[in-house]
């Protein structure tokens, strides 16, 4: 929902994130929403290997997507302190600064990708019926990347305003579009050429960069992005806005996008240790990590949130309120954080069944999501005070709390893994999983973040 900043920093805080957050998180549901339609047609329509392969696939989606997210994260701490200082103009150039750059990176990570396809997946020692699969539809997600990063750039804009309806408006719009598309392309339905897994890949690109395309057009017209201050700047200029701009978005956000790049590496890294388990442990490591994706999404947007009013309440100079917005929001985000947990213990094969019909897969899932489900609790503590820490510029040490406890997954899960099998694996995710929700909480409370100036 659109609120003005005088809502944000004045309004009762309760109401506010409330207001802010449910658009926010349904914008980041819709997004799962993406690549569970994508797995739910190749999971029941293509089998094990094509589930096997989307999921081993998003790894590396979920690696690329980091950045984005990390630049995402420094756009909206930036614009949304200009905001609180009520200087919008100021916000509207950050923003324009930071999609060029954006776009830019969007052009070289996914140029770069398309390329490297076959080598990404060698690193992961697949099998090759799955590495075949998988390979067709990252090069396709890759080349359509620079679209999928200049929308997570137009959302962070939206949101640093106070504005999360207009997300999810998009992005509800552009899920009718996959409804459709899913299943025609990847069926051949209607006269439509049968892409397979390609065509899963083809209509998430498609309906993203159409949100891209609009979004960026309803900015333009708010005067919400732009690239100069008067139409006499010239082309030297705008590349010195780009130039600064970027670099203040990477001092923020890289640190965050490295976060979550090493956390999808670590996970790539986990593969070569469930491999050996066969495809069927392969299968349900990325499954249960994808039903997880509900809930960690919830947290996203609840993160976002509580970066976009932690960032304008400090720069309205409410130290004191912006710290209690945090904590407010993290409460929040604990509900259905709850109810995932509950669903993990009681009803996880029901939960697997939505996807494939194989008992073994169903049986591993099952297993991955009740052993991880009340580290599933700790959850939002995590992601929502990491988006809080953003918010207000704080996010080293973020960055190498999380990074230190997500690595240890790699020795834990060999090491239990020899003794437990994949059981061992699982246990490695959950308990690293708790450590990172219990350290974001302490940092929170250690008030550090309270001196930082963007």
């Amino acid at each position: 929902m659109s609120l003005g900043v005088g809502a944000l920093v004045d309004d009762a805080l309760p109401r506010v994130i409330r207001r802010v957050a449910i658009p926010a998180v349904g914008s980041n549901l819709l997004m799962t929403l993406f690549t569970t339609l994508d797995a739910y047609w190749v999971g029941t329509r293509i089998g094990p290997e094509g589930l096997a392969a989307v999921s081993t696939a998003m790894f590396w989606v979920w690696l690329v997507l980091a950045f984005a997210e990390g630049l995402a994260l420094g756009l909206t701490a930036l614009a949304a302190r200009r905001h609180g200082e009520g200087n919008p103009d100021e916000a509207a150039r950050v923003a324009g600064g930071a999609l060029v750059f954006t776009l830019v990176m969007g052009v070289l990570v996914g140029g770069i990708g398309a390329l490297g396809v076959g080598v990404l997946f060698a690193f992961m020692q697949i099998p090759p019926a799955v590495t075949a699969l998988a390979h067709e539809y990252l090069r396709i997600y890759f080349l359509g990347l620079p679209l999928i990063y200049g929308y997570f750039c137009v959302d962070a804009t939206f949101r640093a305003s106070g504005d999360t309806r207009t997300p999810l408006l998009l992005l509800a719009s552009s899920v009718v579009c996959t409804l459709v598309l899913d299943p025609v392309l990847i069926l051949g339905l209607g006269g439509a050429p049968r892409l397979g897994i390609a065509g899963a890949a083809v209509a998430l690109v498609a309906t993203r960069g159409t949100v891209f395309v609009v979004g960026l057009w309803l900015l333009h017209r708010r005067g919400m992005v732009r690239l100069a201050a008067s139409a006499a700047d010239g082309t030297r200029h705008v590349l010195m806005t780009v130039l600064s701009v970027a670099r203040r978005v990477l001092r923020i956000g890289l640190p965050t996008a490295l976060t979550g790049m090493v956390f999808s590496f670590i996970y790539i890294a986990l593969t070569r240790t469930t491999t050996q388990f066969g495809t069927p442990a392969l299968a349900a490591l990325g499954l249960g990590h994808r039903i997880e994706s509900w809930l960690y999404m919830i947290g996203v947007g609840f993160g976002a949130t509580a970066a976009a009013v932690v960032g304008q309440n400090l720069g309205a100079r409410q130290v004191e309120r912006a710290e209690r917005a945090g904590w407010i929001t993290m409460s929040f985000a604990m509900v259905p954080a709850a109810a995932m947990a509950l669903a993990s213990l009681v009803i996880p094969e029901t939960l697997a069944r939505v996807f494939t019909d194989d008992a073994t897969v169903v049986a591993e899932t099952a297993m991955y999501l009740r052993i991880n489900a009340l580290s599933q609790l700790l959850l939002p503590a995590e992601i929502v005070l990491e988006g809080a820490l953003g918010g207000a510029g704080d996010t080293v040490p973020p960055m190498i709390t999380s990074t230190a406890l997500s690595a240890l997954r790699i020795p834990l899960a060999a090491w239990w893994a020899a003794i437990w099998g994949p059981v061992g694996i699982w246990w490695a995710i959950s308990v690293t999983a708790a450590g990172r929700g219990l350290a974001m909480m302490y940092l929170w409370r250690s008030g550090r973040w309270k001196h930082k100036t963007v």
